[in-house]
């Protein structure tokens, strides 16, 4: 059997991280033992809605996490124990609200910090109500075999080497969390194991004592022996002794005392835990406590070396009486699933992956395009324009490019705010959007009528150079025929007598000022030519420029279309920005803007 904690313990966890971490070492001991998952709920406002992943082996339970713990019991009635992971100043108030819970039968709490009237407050409140209240400080609660109340026994291997897979036969009282786990190593060691360990904590007024406990243990025929860990200060270790000398128990208690060193240190002074701070004239000394257990018949080593001595000795004489009785231990232990990264890492597993990045690598120290190190292309003097081209083109530019690239985003960064990009920002930033979603209005307008030319623009030129060198006519014709007018050729408002001066700039600089090969930029002109002839406003606009431009860059025809995309975001923020800048009014069209095109006014006939 087992104390307080059983197979059938649900519980809630309130608190965040820590709580999370808990509930996940928690599922290992019920995967370990075969049993549900003991965490049924979590209580943390900040975080409420959210669903927490715990792995009980390899099978995946989304827990939910509530704002209170009301709904939270109301959706999962099976609950009846409540873990705190809070601070101390919010710990008291969820305890209470757990200790006035109809469904909450026991209360174990991590905090550390807690006030000792709060404790005090919260150990009656307990009583009262007839619950249990283990902590403030307590690492929590085990029951071999059963269950596992906050991370007390340590990782998944040291839960197999304590045998806390299958109930023994000791009972384990400790204040210390790290020394129940010691205390269980050691009746694994040295005996058959454990029934039930409870760390009460360490603070001078804890919500349960030791004599509440050792009373479970002696009521439990499967605990035959009880090993006590105490500590200077306060009296429960004198409590408990009396409790043993008051009259025979059928359990024997083997208890260790810490603090003896205090002996040679000034009086008063305080150890670790809140409560171990030697009293007035030597009340609650180790050396004390030892002696009134030992006196009221428990076993009790002169130093906690010794523990394991007298926990064997017990052990034997049990085994001789015929009250334990010695089995081979032949359990099949599961182990827990690894995670992909350790399998990958000893070589057993090959593992596909999900996607392939070619262009960029931040498992480093820093970030890497295309193998270069951030940190080293600023200070070693490359650009944004360089930047895009590792990772658009995943090759360094020359100096040449790099400028053509620049003076790219330069002269397409806006086209003023009559244009539907600039135009949906500006809607959105005047309706009170935030930026992103403004500049996500304005982007959504990219398509064939606004800006998406450019890729196409470089697709059908990249395409004429190669199969119709010599054929202007026969391009154009192609192009009648299965798409229609040429992408890049042709403006609303520029034309032969007004030309459009950001492409008679592009054309002259990657001309007359650099040594780019540009076969799709002079086959385009070429073309325009021919256009021109026809109508005065079919020419060569910004977007076929740019779109042959790149193609003679060599950059991928997909990627041409980023360009607009890069160069435009840079002028919708702006327009954002002087929009909030001047507090403007939220747009709505004058009618004289609108035709209404509709039916005269007439009246609704009744409904047949």
């Amino acid at each position: 059997m087992s104390i307080i904690a059983n197979k059938d313990t649900r519980a809630v966890i309130i608190g965040g991280a820590a709580g999370v971490n808990a509930a996940r070492r928690m599922a290992q001991f019920d995967f370990l033992v075969n049993r549900p998952l003991t965490v049924q709920a979590f209580v943390y406002p900040p975080e409420a809605g959210q669903q927490k992943e715990i792995f009980r082996g390899g099978e995946l339970n989304n827990v939910t996490v509530y704002n209170s713990l009301t709904p939270a019991l109301a959706e999962n009635p099976e609950i009846n124990t409540a873990l705190i992971y809070l601070g101390a100043s919010r710990a008291t108030q969820a305890a209470v609200e757990a200790l006035e819970a109809p469904n909450i039968k026991l209360v174990t709490m991590i905090t550390e910090g807690v006030p000792e009237k709060d404790a005090k407050r919260l150990r009656k409140l307990a009583e009262k109500n007839g619950k249990m209240f283990n902590g403030p400080s307590s690492i929590g609660i085990m029951s071999a075999g059963e269950c596992r109340l906050g991370v007390i026994g340590g990782e998944f291997k040291n839960l197999k080497l304590c045998n806390l897979y299958r109930p023994g036969s000791f009972g384990v009282l400790t204040k210390s969390g790290g020394l129940s786990n010691e205390a269980m190593w050691l009746c694994a060691q040295n005996g058959n194991g454990i029934t039930s360990a409870v760390a009460i904590g360490g603070d001078a007024y804890p919500g349960t004592d030791f004599v509440t406990y050792l009373q479970m243990f002696e009521d439990d025929p499967a605990t035959k022996a009880v090993v006590l860990i105490g500590e200077v200060g306060g009296s429960l270790e004198e409590e408990a002794a009396e409790w043993l000398g008051a009259e025979p128990r059928r359990i024997k208690l083997i208890a260790a005392i810490g603090g003896t060193c205090q002996e040679v240190l000034p009086q008063g002074m305080k150890f670790g835990h809140a409560g171990a701070k030697e009293g007035k004239k030597g009340a609650g000394s180790a050396r004390s406590k030892m002696n009134a257990l030992r006196d009221a018949g428990a076993y009790v080593p002169d130093t906690f070396g010794g523990l394991s001595k007298e926990i064997k000795k017990v052990y034997d004489e049990l085994v001789a009486a015929g009250e334990i009785v010695e089995e081979i231990d032949e359990a099949v232990l599961p182990e827990l699933p690894p995670k992909v990264q350790e399998v990958m890492k000893q070589g057993d597993v090959v593992v596909e992956p999900l996607i392939r990045a070619t262009i960029s690598d931040d498992r480093g120290e820093e970030p890497r395009y295309a193998g270069y190190a951030a940190s080293e292309l600023c200070s070693k003097g490359y650009g944004i324009e360089d930047v895009i081209s590792l990772l658009w083109n995943k090759k360094l530019p020359t100096r040449e490019e790099s400028e053509i690239i620049k003076r790219i985003i330069m002269i397409s960064a806006d086209h003023g705010p009559a244009v539907s990009g600039a135009f949906g920002s500006i809607i959105a930033a005047c309706a009170g959007i935030d930026m992103p979603q403004a500049v996500s209005a304005g982007m959504t307008m990219i398509g064939p009528r606004f800006g998406g030319a450019v890729t196409n623009a470089g697709k059908y030129f990249k395409m004429a150079v190669k199969d119709y060198p010599n054929d202007i006519q026969g391009f154009l014709a192609w192009m009648k025929k299965n798409v229609g007018p040429v992408p890049g050729i042709g403006h609303r408002v520029k034309s032969v007598k007004n030309p459009d001066q950001r492409v008679k700039y592009l054309v002259d600089y990657v001309k007359n000022h650099t040594s780019l090969h540009t076969p799709c930029l002079d086959y385009a002109l070429e073309v325009e030519k021919v256009t021109t002839a026809k109508k005065g406003n079919l020419i060569l606009n910004v977007d076929g420029t740019i779109g042959c431009i790149l193609m003679d860059l060599d950059y991928p025809v997909h990627s041409l279309n980023g360009f607009f995309v890069l160069a435009r975001t840079i002028g919708m923020i702006g327009h954002w920005i002087d929009q909030n800048n001047q507090n403007s009014r939220l747009i709505r069209l004058y009618d004289y803007l609108i035709n209404y095109a509709v039916k005269p006014e007439e009246e609704v006939p009744e409904k047949q």
